[in-house]
């Protein structure tokens, strides 16, 4: 059995604005974060896990911010790409263990509604999506609220055919 970790991190910094994608969902706060695309941390952090995983190099070769395709694109379509690739590859993914660290917006509330976003894309259960949130104390950029940062470590499996 071929078994493969990689791990993924993106930041993106807090801006003015109507509420903060993270793992797919939108949740409600008076600033968003800033970026090319929806800037969704998590599953920006989630991307680059799996491409890392299958050495596929980054999200950013595959998703560059000078590309104006990318502008605005909702980042669950960027993970659905990524999935192709993994696909494409014979890897199914064993599970993802991810931890978003902010001040606020507060995530915990939402983990529910995130794992069932992302389940149907990764093609995993939500028991195999493992989402934590801590905050910063209040020190650096996020703990004045300045910024969001994601981690994502996930294990992927050669299928047996």
């Amino acid at each position: 059995m071929n078994i493969r970790i990689g791990q993924g991190i993106d930041v993106h910094p807090l801006v003015p604005g109507d509420g903060v994608w993270m793992g797919g969902i939108k949740i409600p706060f008076h600033k968003k974060l800033d970026g090319h695309s929806d800037a969704d941390v998590l599953i920006h952090a989630i991307c680059d896990a799996l491409l890392g995983a299958l050495n596929l190099r980054d999200i950013g070769y595959h998703f560059p911010n000078t590309d104006a395709r990318f502008k605005g694109i909702d980042s669950k379509e960027l993970l659905q790409h990524v999935m192709l690739l993994i696909e494409e590859k014979n890897y199914r993914i064993g599970n993802l263990d991810c931890t978003v660290i902010a001040e606020n917006p507060k995530i915990n509330p939402h983990i529910e509604s995130i794992q069932a976003c992302l389940a149907p894309i990764l093609k995993v259960g939500t028991e195999d999506i493992s989402i934590k949130a801590t905050t910063n104390e209040k020190l650096g950029y996020i703990g004045r609220e300045e910024g969001i940062v994601a981690y994502a470590t996930c294990l992927v499996f050669k299928n047996e055919n």
